[in-house]
């Protein structure tokens, strides 16, 4: 008969050989040369890719890099692995510059390390993520302010974008 689990302020028992969060993401780090925001900017300008792994609504809501390139955490690897046929035209080889940014630094080093599994060993990420990079008076876009009828607009075009 499976036991109940009830909600409890404890953590559970966890199996044999399972790491938690804050062992994997220091594991990760120690794999990674992280980049300050200055030294992310100056990599960049020096050809690294920048990759925004942020969602669509976190982009919209904060700003971007110009010219960073948004790639969503949940297709990064494909994107990236050279060997895949849903790659990007980046992804040429292995030895491809590419620095991960998120929004406060904690899932591109998951990410980075992620890609480092693939072989791209020249992969890192932004300590402090977009945050410290708008903090540190880097470039930025947006954020993007949401859409807003105007009074005037008839029900039938208010929130649409014009053409």
């Amino acid at each position: 008969m499976p036991t109940t689990h009830t909600r409890t302020d404890s953590c559970p028992v966890p199996p044999p050989g399972s790491r938690g969060i804050d062992e994997i993401l220091a594991a990760a780090r120690a794999r990674l040369r992280r980049l300050d925001p200055e030294q992310a900017h100056l990599a960049y300008r020096g050809g690294a890719l920048l990759v925004d792994i942020r969602p669509a609504g976190q982009r919209a809501a904060h700003g971007t890099v110009p010219g960073s390139l948004a790639v969503e955490r949940n297709v990064l690897e494909w994107r990236f692995d050279p060997r895949c046929p849903a790659r990007l035209p980046q992804a040429v080889d292995y030895d491809v510059p590419v620095v991960v940014i998120c929004q406060e630094g904690y899932t591109s080093s998951l990410a980075a390390a992620a890609l480092q599994d693939l072989g791209l060993h020249r992969t890192t990420d932004v300590v402090g993520g977009f945050a410290a990079w708008r903090i540190a008076g880097l470039p930025t876009l947006g954020p993007v302010p949401p859409l807003r009828s105007s009074s005037a607009a008839s029900p039938v075009t208010a929130g649409r974008a014009s053409h």
